[in-house]
């Protein structure tokens, strides 16, 4: 229920731009959004007709209270709801899983800069490279520029009032010639900053033009008879190549850009991010998120650019992904005011060199989902993460360890059988599978002979006191589950959960539900029904064509010359009789088994 305090607020909304927070009844911010026209955007959110997804709903009856923040534009609500996520990490934003702070190379803003790593971001004009969500790929390039570059290592500040008083002595670092002494005014500040450009183009991936620039360094040096700066210039454009060539090159394209691609499950959500320069993979970022199970996955890919482009990151000109971001518009405008070159999402529709980077972005994306999901699992004791979405996705009661599936196969009506696969811990148990021949049933009735192999399949268990699965599962829909449902009242098991899943739109139906039930796309669950259900398929064909194989055919149409088993079972299952086969023109005939065949068998009747 509304109360006064929301209902006058949202009556008073204005129409600018800018950025809400919803409270709840502590008076905490559980949600931060932005918006262009406040008034419209926040309405939408209490429209009781209709509801965007189940978080929605579930957000918008905790909100008590509502703050708002004007702006001028929608790109200055977009900085500011990125910087307030960041501060409150809201119940229904989604937010990065891990609290802390990933590192970064800054190169500092002085006249002498310094560079090193550190967690903590200062905004005083220092230069930032990163973030490094692998530390050891960031100690590796700062060992590559102190290898390279003579970059003094001292916390010093230095400037020319310093240097003039000799306020600093010369340290172990000039002595072994890894540092050219700034402290002392042994190298300029203009000849420092030339090393410290070179160490900016290391770090931006332009190695191809640091080696091109030292090149002709080297030869102006030569030219100038000066053999050993010559020679320091060789031995850096050696280590240079050494190192590009340990990058891989992924595309003939040599335009910057970043490939980007989500694995989601569950809450869970892993992002892989591969930075190329100049047609090389240069690094890989990986981050861990949480959102709500059904959020909007161009929500999800909106929430990571404006996480990762806020930082000091460098932006190409091409962001690869699988699907442009919610507000890709806002987001396009608030990136180039971030940077001097046009932005562009690409979404590869065809077979190309992006579609291929992508997918294996998409693969490092899923091994690091794996990697959150097993650590889950050992939290879990043992227990596989896809259960305990299975447990989730259908409201189940227990952990399902224990699967049972069954499917039902007949060939017009003749020798119906069924199958049980069992499934154990997420995996088949194939030592426990079954196989039944249908007895009862004449004729193609799917719900009958479900009703009779659950019937001889629990009486049994029933009978001889065995634990019951933890999950039934029959192939099929309503007519199947409900067939499966009455037998088991009949056998007075209660408490049992069990479901159908139909084929077409992959639909799981639960008993006492008219609609049916679905599972996200993404979630592992579902891949496990569909697994459950393909395995009982299998194993129910392979038995029925077994069963086929060894009845012989006492039909006359064996005995017309040139035609045998196979020919015979296709027109009878074609014409279903061979009264309707005699009758039949050559036409009809030479459709199922060719035109030669279909003349020797109206030859045959015509004697």
């Amino acid at each position: 229920m509304m109360n006064d305090i929301l209902k006058n607020k949202l009556d008073n909304l204005p129409t600018t731009p800018g950025v809400y927070q919803f409270k709840d009844e502590k008076n905490v911010v559980i949600y931060v959004g932005k918006a262009k026209n406040l008034k419209n955007r926040v309405k939408s959110y209490f429209n009781h007709q209709k509801y965007d997804s189940p978080k929605t709903r579930v957000l918008v009856e905790k909100v008590c209270d509502l703050e708002m923040i004007i702006t001028d534009t929608e790109v200055e609500a977009l900085v500011l709801e990125n910087n307030l996520i960041k501060e409150l990490k809201p119940r229904y934003n989604i937010n990065l899983k891990d609290d802390k702070s990933f590192p970064y190379i800054r190169v500092t803003n002085e006249p002498f800069p310094q560079i090193y790593s550190t967690r903590n971001v200062i905004r005083d004009g220092s230069r930032y490279f990163g973030p490094f969500t692998d530390v050891k790929n960031m100690r590796a390039s700062l060992r590559m520029i102190n290898k390279l570059f003579k970059i003094r290592s001292c916390k010093y500040y230095l400037d020319d009032d310093v240097i003039r008083n000799k306020k600093i002595k010369l340290c172990l670092d000039y002595h072994i010639k890894k540092c050219d002494g700034p402290c002392e005014g042994l190298i300029s500040q203009a000849d420092y900053n030339s090393v410290v450009d070179s160490v900016v183009k290391l770090l931006k991936g332009k190695s191809a033009e640091l080696i091109h620039d030292y090149q002709q360094k080297m030869k102006a040096a030569a030219a100038e008879m000066k053999f050993e700066a010559a020679a320091q210039f060789r031995d850096k454009i050696e280590q240079l190549r050494l190192y590009s060539e340990k990058q891989k090159v992924v595309t003939t394209d040599f335009g910057d850009k970043d490939i980007i691609s989500l694995a989601v499950e569950g809450k869970d959500t892993a992002c892989s991010i591969l930075n190329i320069r100049g047609g090389k993979l240069l690094s890989k970022k990986e981050f861990r998120l949480s959102a709500e199970s059904d959020e909007n996955i161009r929500n999800i890919y909106s929430s990571v650019l404006r996480f990762y482009y806020n930082e000091f990151v460098d932006i190409p000109s091409d962001i690869i992904l699988e699907q442009k971001p919610e507000d890709a518009d806002t987001l396009l405008e608030w990136l180039h005011s971030k940077t001097d070159r046009r932005v562009r999402f690409i979404v590869p529709q065809r077979t190309s060199e992006a579609l291929k980077l992508l997918s294996m972005c998409r693969r490092n994306a899923n091994l690091l989902l794996k990697e959150i999901q097993l650590q889950k699992m050992k939290k879990d004791g043992g227990v596989p993460h896809v259960l305990q979405s299975l447990k989730r996705d259908l409201h189940l009661r227990k952990i399902p360890l224990r699967i049972e599936c069954f499917d039902i196969s007949n060939l017009q009506g003749t020798d119906t059988v069924a199958s049980l696969v069992v499934f154990v811990d997420g995996k088949p148990k194939k030592s426990l599978y079954r196989k039944f021949i249908i007895n009862s049933v004449d004729g193609p009735d799917d719900f009958a002979s479900m009703r009779e192999v659950i019937e001889r399949r629990y009486s049994r268990l029933v009978k001889e006191n065995e634990p019951f699965p933890d999950l039934i599962m029959v192939d099929g829909g309503k007519g199947q589950l409900s067939s499966a449902v009455e037998i088991l009242k009949r056998l007075q098991v209660t408490n049992q959960d069990i479901i159908g899943l139909a084929k077409r739109l992959e639909e799981v139906f639960l008993p006492g539900l008219p609609e049916a039930q679905t599972i996200p796309k993404t979630s592992s669950s579902l891949k496990l029904l569909q697994h459950l259900r393909d395995e009982a398929h299998r194993f129910a064909i392979t038995f029925h064509r077994h069963r086929r194989s060894k009845r012989t055919f006492t039909t006359e149409l064996t005995e017309i010359k040139g035609i045998g088993e196979k020919a015979a079972e296709k027109l009878l299952i074609k014409f279903e009789s061979v009264e309707a086969i005699k009758n039949a023109d050559v036409d009809k005939l030479a459709e199922v088994v060719g035109k030669s065949k279909a003349e020797a068998i109206k030859t045959f009747y015509l004697k």
